[in-house]
């Protein structure tokens, strides 16, 4: 049963068909092509376009249908070429030819875009809820983790000591803007398609707002050219995971680098990694390195589909039928990844002792040695190249900042007093931080305690 064949004298070719059929994924927004037809069908018996009773029979029968989807008892046809096709011939088992009436006031166009929308709707809101609890876990590790010192890096080399807690808490920052795009992308998505019919609108008299508060949606498109042609709101949204998967490559990379022999900052749990088949000591990050791996799928769907739609004249072209595989994945990619981070993070054992010890011997006091000479009035280039020159000397002798005694300090500068051997303590440099935003004790205290209390107001 085709929703269009009475144009054609002839069938289209099996090759055509099974080239332009979109079942074998579409399938997915089965759920929502019927919760759409109901509110549909509300509101055609609501502007009296059908009467009272076809509604009545045609909404009990989509709602068996929706229970047989929910349930997955529902059969899709592969020779019904999507899933718009699918429910109205299962439609018609339960109605009978009244089944006809729901495509008054209605297109595949404006439909499909419907259905797309309340699934990624729900999608999207999924998303959002688990990097809030992605969050969570790390505010608690901060917390947990607030006497651990570690290098800070820059270009991967050693620059100055950090909290481990302030390392960690840029990614709730990571995760907290994610969110934020996620939930602007969201405000584009919930609009409300459905009336805009194939690109014109209608001439019935229909109820386009009742629609949308059956549906949730608080705005409808107000120009049916661009509701139909619309696929910014998917591009958005893969946009919005791309950046997403970048951020958690960047925090595999760092867990795969930290779990390495040269590291040792942390032991991953076993529950987590795996084994190799002819090295039998190996304990290998895996799934950190998929994860890494599966951005770049994310970030070929974001191209695949601006691709897609740049080329393409108002108003809708089934080129964006491809739309849908694009946003499947991603949206697969993106939980699978969040799932696997929610289950090992909390698990991820960190080596205090190497990590305080990383900092020892390494000159990444230097610049509190700078800051010293300029709160002593000397410029920071003159201190700058001063302290350079420590450094060097430390080297030349096998020396480092905390062995070198007053005597050493002074041949560089007079300005250095016997607290100078405090000030280049790691500990020292930590607690010493007092700008807002800093490493500073206080300050990832506080960032802690404010980013708790944002994430209970949510």
């Amino acid at each position: 049963m085709k929703l269009w064949g009475g144009r054609f004298k002839q069938k289209a070719t099996k090759l055509v068909e099974e080239f332009t059929s979109s079942i074998n994924f579409d399938n997915r927004l089965a759920k929502y092509d019927c919760i759409g037809t109901i509110a549909h069908i509300k509101m055609l018996a609501k502007a009296k376009i059908i009467s009272g009773s076809e509604s009545k029979k045609l909404v009990i029968s989509l709602l068996k249908i929706l229970s047989k989807i929910e349930t997955g008892k529902f059969r899709f046809d592969k020779n019904s070429e999507d899933i718009h096709t699918n429910i109205q011939k299962e439609l018609f088992k339960y109605a009978g030819k009244i089944a006809e009436v729901v495509h008054t006031a209605r297109s595949r166009n404006d439909q499909v875009s419907l259905d797309l929308r309340m699934y990624l709707r729900d999608e999207t809101k999924t998303i959002i809820s688990s990097i809030t609890e992605l969050q969570t876990i790390f505010v608690d590790l901060a917390e947990k983790n607030i006497d651990i010192i570690m290098p800070g890096y820059t270009h991967l080399q050693h620059a100055q000591p950090i909290l481990l807690s302030h390392h960690l808490m840029a990614y709730y920052f990571m995760l907290a803007r994610d969110k934020n795009r996620f939930n602007c992308c969201l405000k584009r998505i919930n609009i409300m398609p459905l009336g805009s019919c194939a690109l014109a609108g209608t001439s019935f008299n229909i109820d386009r707002k009742y629609v949308a508060k059956l549906l949730g949606f608080p705005k409808i498109s107000e120009n049916s050219i661009d509701a139909v042609s619309d696929r910014d709101f998917v591009i958005e949204f893969i946009a919005a995971s791309s950046i997403f998967m970048m951020h958690l490559s960047r925090l595999s990379e760092e867990l795969i680098l930290w779990a390495s022999k040269e590291f040792n900052f942390i032991e991953l749990p076993d529950t987590w990694t795996t084994g190799s088949s002819i090295m039998p000591q190996k304990k290998n990050p895996d799934v950190a390195e998929l994860s890494r791996a599966k951005s770049g799928k994310v970030y070929g769907n974001l191209f695949a589909i601006l691709t897609v739609m740049k080329g393409l004249p108002l108003s809708y072209n089934r080129d964006m039928q491809e739309d849908k595989e694009n946003v499947f994945s991603t949206i697969d990619t993106v939980k699978s990844v969040l799932n696997i981070y929610l289950g090992m993070l909390p698990l991820v054992k960190f080596n205090k002792d190497i990590m305080r010890n990383a900092v020892y011997g390494d000159f990444s006091t230097a610049t509190e040695v700078a800051d010293y000479l300029v709160k002593k009035d000397m410029t920071f280039r003159l201190a700058h190249s001063l302290v350079g020159k420590i450094v060097l000397y430390c080297i030349k002798e096998n020396k480092n900042l905390e062995s070198l005694t007053i005597k050493e300090w002074n041949k560089f500068s007079k300005l250095f007093k016997a607290d100078i051997s405090q000030i280049v303590k790691p500990e020292n440099s930590i607690y010493s931080k007092i700008s807002e935003g800093s490493t500073g004790v206080i300050a990832v205290k506080k960032s802690i305690s404010s980013a708790k209390s944002h994430l209970r107001s949510e």
